[in-house]
């Protein structure tokens, strides 16, 4: 300080020359001779002022010389800092206009980052009069196309068109490139089905992923082969052992049908569509898969990417028994010559269920091919949290022309992609989060598009895809409209349900729901939705809806009848209107999803499944303890699957309270909020198995042995001492159901700080 004191008097009183030159370059080189020249010199002079104060008055009086030289100084040092503050000022001036100075005498809005400039109302408006009828019957001119079966020169034409329009609308676009295996029938040979000592009759429909080889057996007529039907013949005590099972297309998929039909021990199953439920000539073929599950099932649990070494392993969802599909004729022709019992009660036909003497042969030579495909992508990105996004896809392959399947619900994704981007373009609208656009390809052979690229990124989807509109068969009617999505978006669907129009006056909700959603609008997801493997695989809250014409499927599904004329034959010729309100209904939630400060999921929605499924478990396990003491001790109990219920139900109800009580202008609390909701879907993934085993690990909505619904199976096995119950698997499957929930519960708490260890 002194030092300092030294300086400052040197530079204002006049200080000898030989003092004010210190060489401060030299004393850090070392060379200290002035230094300490000038060192002695101050010291000496300080003493000697602080003995003869008078002193530097009389020495350094104010001499027309020292005077000079102060002016001097001072004019510098004013010259200094007005260049300072000339150059900051100019700086400022420069600025862009996003800085906060550039709004300094401007009352302009400005995006603190925890709301769009845009009010929700606007933004509806704003979509609803993008999405026009005379522009979604263009685009669907556009993309109709006769021919596009997966890997086909077709599809990859149509998808070079999606791609293109992607590019028009200033999005940024990238393909995603898989070297798939799937199944085709024989290019030479055939498939075969022969009926006692009948004609040998080759069907030109297939199922893809069958069981190769020859079977021959008795008919088993089952209805629609599901399990509750398999049931009824098994209490009728009628043996099913290596049957031909012959089943009616529809309700639930054809790898479901093949799976039940194979826990039976049935030999074959033959598909065929029936005319109650679809309105086709009788000799129109009928074509599918049997994989019980998604994707590639060859790569189970990989991406099928080029020159990528994968283990000689395949799908555990592969059916070890054939499949074929026949055609209408042919299904009627078998079912009037068979013998036997009478149908059960409530079957709805006079026909027999077929005699030990109804023998048919059936002949399956699919061979394996490999095919490359192509998924399209674009991307509107957020202006917040631009790495968060939710995906809008749709399938681009069919088996025919494909019009309800494919061609519809691609013509509703370009038309959004349009219609959004416009909005961010020329209206103002600035999306918080990300919107992806996607168009796969081989869906049909089951989602395989969908779920290799899932497969492919999935450590990083899982973490930032927070939602998948699914856009596959969105316009089968116009009757009725069906919703099915994760607990978690039945709020935002009901919601949407109130806030889209069907007409000028009445929402969808009014005109389909009776202000009733659940029980007559939402439906349980079905493993053949693209939506499904997102879901049940990779823990994304997914949702799919379609308008439809009545109870029954759409009755050209995979043939090739699914054509323009036909769809336009059940909605009255509304296709593009129709379309027009399910890319409204998307783009409700999709736009709603990426506009608000939080996530619009309802946790709570998920406590009721759980609870439900507790119950049922809770009461099984007493039965058995009661009926079949030595298999369940008493000391199990159902608590502690009570107590991780009781778990997520009562962290769900403290994120709310957090909720309520956060800053939602703060950027980063909305994200971390966000990032807790996200954790809830995949966190109900079960770590204990496997993907290749059970691919759709989900323990509430996924398949398989893990699942809650399985425990209770479990548990009905038991209190009957079927042969294949097993008490300890049982117990250890309990016990990891019962951690998945409480984990999930610990992840949505938040910081490791906020957890209570009284589990």
């Amino acid at each position: 300080m002194d030092q300092a004191r030294s300086t400052i008097s040197k530079i204002f009183n006049g200080e000898p020359h030989s003092y004010t030159r210190f060489n401060l370059t030299q004393n850090m080189e070392g060379d200290n001779s002035q230094v300490e020249t000038g060192g002695n010199g101050v010291g000496g002079r300080l003493n000697h002022n602080s003995n003869r104060t008078p002193y530097v008055a009389q020495k350094l009086g104010r001499t027309p010389k020292n005077l000079c030289f102060i002016a001097a100084t001072i004019f510098l040092i004013f010259i200094i800092g007005y260049l300072i503050g000339y150059l900051v000022h100019r700086n400022k001036d420069l600025a862009p206009t996003c800085a906060p100075s550039a709004f300094r005498y401007e009352d302009i809005p400005h995006e603190t980052g925890a709301a769009p400039l845009m009010d929700w109302d606007d933004v509806k408006k704003l979509l609803a009069q993008k999405l026009t009828t005379s522009s979604m019957d263009a685009v669907l001119g556009q993309l109709s196309s006769s021919n596009h079966r997966a890997g086909s020169p077709g599809d990859e034409d149509l998808g070079n068109k999606v791609l293109k329009k992607f590019k028009e609308y200033g999005m940024k676009t990238w393909t995603d490139e898989h070297f798939v295996k799937v199944q085709d029938p024989p290019a030479s040979g055939y498939n075969r089905i022969v009926f006692k000592n009948g004609s040998e009759e080759r069907p030109t429909g297939f199922l893809s992923y069958s069981a190769s080889g020859t079977a021959r057996g008795a008919v088993l007529y089952a209805r629609y082969g599901e399990e509750k039907e398999l049931k009824q013949l098994k209490d009728m005590n009628i043996d099913m052992n290596g049957r031909v099972m012959l089943v009616r297309a529809g309700r639930i998929s054809f790898a479901e049908k093949v799976a039940n039909a194979a826990k039976v021990n049935a030999s074959a199953v033959l598909i065929y569509p029936d005319p109650a439920d679809y309105s086709i000539d009788e000799s129109s073929p009928l074509f599918g898969h049997v994989h019980m599950g998604s994707g590639d099932p060859y790569t189970p649990g990989f991406p099928s990417f080029n020159h990528t070494q994968f283990p000689p392993v395949q799908s555990s969802g592969l059916p070890n028994i054939l499949a074929q599909t026949i055609t209408t004729g042919m299904g009627l022709n078998i079912l009037r010559q068979l013998g036997g019992r009478a149908q059960p009660d409530g079957w709805e036909s006079i026909n027999r269920l077929g005699d030990e003497s109804d023998v048919i042969t059936v002949e399956v030579n699919n061979v394996l091919t490999e095919k490359r495909i192509n998924n399209v992508f674009g991307v509107i990105k957020g202006f917040v949290d631009a790495d968060r996004y939710v995906v809008i896809g749709a399938q681009r392959d069919a088996w025919g022309p494909g019009f309800a399947a494919s061609t519809v619900g691609t013509s509703v994704l370009v038309e959004l992609a349009r219609s959004i981007s416009d909005m961010v373009e020329n209206d103002g609208f600035k999306p918080r989060r990300s919107i992806v656009f996607a168009s796969w390809s081989a869906g049909e052979y089951g989602s395989v598009g969908a779920t290799e690229w899932l497969e492919g990124y999935l450590s990083s989807l899982s973490m930032k895809a927070f939602t998948y509109i699914n856009l596959d068969g969105i316009v089968t009617g116009q009757n009725g409209f069906k919703v099915a999505a994760s607990p978690l978006l039945h709020s935002l669907v009901q919601n949407a349900l109130k806030e889209v129009n069907y007409d000028k006056d009445k929402s969808l909700l009014s005109q389909f729901g009776k202000n009733n959603s659940e029980s007559t609008i939402l439906e349980p997801l079905r493993m053949d939705s693209a939506a499904y493997p997102f879901l049940a695989f990779s823990g994304i809250p997914s949702v799919a809806f379609r308008f439809h014409s009545g109870s029954s499927d759409y009755p050209y599904f995979g043939t090739t009848l699914d054509t323009q004329q036909n769809l336009n034959s059940v909605t009255a010729s509304q296709v593009p209107q129709l379309a027009v309100r399910a890319g409204q209904f998307a783009g409700h939630i999709a736009l709603r999803l990426v506009h608000d400060h939080l996530l619009q999921m309802d946790l709570k929605k998920y406590n009721q499944l759980i609870r439900s499924h507790v119950v049922q478990i809770n009461m099984r396990v007493k039965a058995v303890q009661r009926l079949q003491p030595q298999l369940l001790p008493k000391t199990l109990t159902g608590q502690w699957l009570v107590m991780a219920s009781g778990s997520y139900n009562r962290v769900s109800s403290i994120l709310t309270a957090d909720i309520q009580n956060s800053d939602l202008e703060n950027m980063e609390t909305c994200r971390m909020i966000n990032d807790r909701v996200m954790t809830v879907e995949r966190n109900f993934l079960s770590p204990y198995v496997s993907p290749i085993d059970s691919p759709f690990r989900h323990i509430l909505l996924g398949s398989g042995p893990h699942t809650l619904k399985a425990l209770s199976s479990d548990l009905d096995a038991l209190k009957t001492a079927s042969p294949e119950a097993n008490a300890e698997l049982f117990r250890n499957k309990l016990a990891q159901a019962t951690w998945t929930i409480q984990a999930c519960a610990n992840s949505l708490a938040g910081d490791i700080w906020s957890l209570d260890n009284e589990f």
